[in-house]
Formats: structure tokens, sequence, C-alpha cells
């Protein structure tokens, strides 16, 4: 497994698509603008003008993109992956989507001869420059087994979580867990702020200690230093809790911390704050930011 096909060459896709290079891939691409990939073209990306192009005749082909009616379209849409993908690839969708729309890409590829597994990873934009992502992963367990060396080249825990979208509820019930230790954080600091305590001495104190996390550590500082720039967009967080409010309410669930976060984002985001980073939630406490 040599040739891959790569959409969605975003914040998370690029340094995925780089490492992927490091391993000894070869890597076609396809983006809506060939401009935004000019990096990686010259780094050795074949670059694609049409989806179907960049999905035909490779072994393996990822999609790496922003929404469900974007992977909608990835797939179904004539002429792209489910049209052109050659019988036996690997078709591995890794953004974090619909548990039934992977089923569904799944149920769709095996009909044409296709392997299809579900993968969203979590580790933000760090994990994926530094190749040490977790990657949640449903399907066939033998496409998994058959996939790892490709997964490995992106992260470090890989893990099979089950049959066709699993790796989307994994991945929803990271980001429920997600929700409550970033509002605790924006919510612990604001509080420390009106106490007149000193954030960073408090961070350092705390960090080794049961309120430590990896939302602590990733974006304590930036919190303090009110730097929203994103590693992971909010609108994709507010997308992902909305799935995962809508999974459980499906399932007879009430999770009322995640409605609550999911409000708070909604709201941000409205006010047209979609596109900062996930910790730009700390603007719900600080509105004067």
């Amino acid at each position: 497994m040599k040739s891959i096909g790569w959409i969605g060459v975003g914040i998370m896709g690029k340094p995925m698509v780089r490492n992927l290079q490091k391993a000894g891939y070869t890597l076609h691409i396809y983006a809506r603008n060939r401009e935004k990939v000019a990096d990686v073209i010259q780094e050795g990306a074949i670059f694609h003008d049409t989806i179907g192009d960049c999905a035909q005749g490779r072994d393996a082909v990822i999609t790496m993109v922003g929404f469900p009616k974007d992977v909608e379209e990835v797939y179904f849409a004539p002429g792209n992956i489910l049209d052109r993908a050659d019988p036996g690839t690997y078709l591995i969708d890794m953004t974090t989507t619909s548990p039934a729309l992977a089923q569904r890409i799944f149920q769709q590829g095996r009909q044409r001869g296709l392997r299809v597994l579900d993968a969203p990873v979590t580790g933000g934009d760090i994990g994926a420059r530094a190749g040490t992502l977790s990657i949640l992963v449903g399907g066939e367990a033998a496409d998994y087994q058959a996939c790892r060396p490709l997964l490995a080249a992106m992260g470090t825990n890989l893990s099979h979580q089950g049959p066709a979208g699993c790796g989307q509820h994994a991945k929803l019930a990271n980001q429920i867990m997600i929700a409550g230790t970033l509002s605790g954080l924006c919510e612990g600091l604001r509080y420390a702020q009106a106490k007149g305590l000193d954030g960073r001495k408090l961070l350092g104190a705390l960090a080794t200690g049961a309120a430590g996390s990896k939302q602590m550590d990733a974006l304590g500082g930036k919190i303090l230093a009110g730097d929203h720039a994103p590693g992971f967009f909010l609108k994709h967080f507010v997308k992902d809790m909305t799935l995962a409010l809508g999974e459980s309410r499906d399932s007879g669930l009430s999770l009322e911390v995640l409605g609550q976060v999911l409000e708070n984002c909604r709201d941000l985001e409205e006010r047209g704050l979609g596109d900062l980073g996930t910790q730009a939630l700390m603007v719900h406490y600080r509105p004067e930011e």
C-alpha cells in the first residue's frame, strides 16, 4: 500500500499528509484552492483537479473534510470517490461526522467492492504535526489491521472500536468529555482572575494535580494570553457537539453539561467567532474580549 489519495488538506490534513510523505507514501491530493496547498505540492504531493481523479488508481483514499455535507459530497456526488475508486481500495474517512453516514458509506462501499473505515482522530493540530494522534476506527477488523501501518504514520494510539460507525461514536464520546473539561478550565480561570490570582502561577500549580488535563496543557496559556488562533475550529466543535447531542437524544440520554456548552459555543459562533479556536469559549465568560 503506497499510493494514497487525500481529500481535505486543511489545518489537520496538511500535517497528516506530510507525515505520510515522510513515511514513504506517495500522496495524491485534491483541494478546492490549489494555492493553499502549494507548499505540499512543492514537497512532492501530486495535485489533481477533481476528486474522482484523485481517488482513481489508489491503494487507499483518505478524507479529512469539515462537515457531514462535505463528506456526503466527496463520497456520493457523481464522479467522486464511490464512483471512481477501484474495487479493493481502502476508503478511510477521518472526518468527525455522523455515525449513520459512516455506516452508509460502509454499506455503499461494500456493494462496490471497496473496504471502508471510519477513523476520526483526536489530538488537534499539535498531534497532527507530531504524528501522535489518537485514531478511533470503526469497520471490519481485518481492514483495520491491513491499514494499521498507514494509520501509524499519523498517530501513536490506534484502536479498533467496533463495526462501521463505532469510530464516530467513540469520537463523539471524546467530544462530550472535552466539552465538560474545556468549560471547567474556562470557568476555573475566570474565577481565579476575579479573585486576583496569577493565572500562570495557578496553571503551573494545578497542571500535575487532579485538575490537570490535555485541555489545560494545550489551551490554558492561550486562554490567559487571549490567543484565539485555531488549532481546532470552534465551528467544528459546535458541529461535533450537535452530532453528539442528537445521538444522545436518540438513545434517550439527557446530557445537561453537553447541552449547555453547545449553547454557549453556538452563541459565540452566531457572533462571528466560529473560525477561532475552541479556547475562544473563554469569551463567553469575558465578553469584553
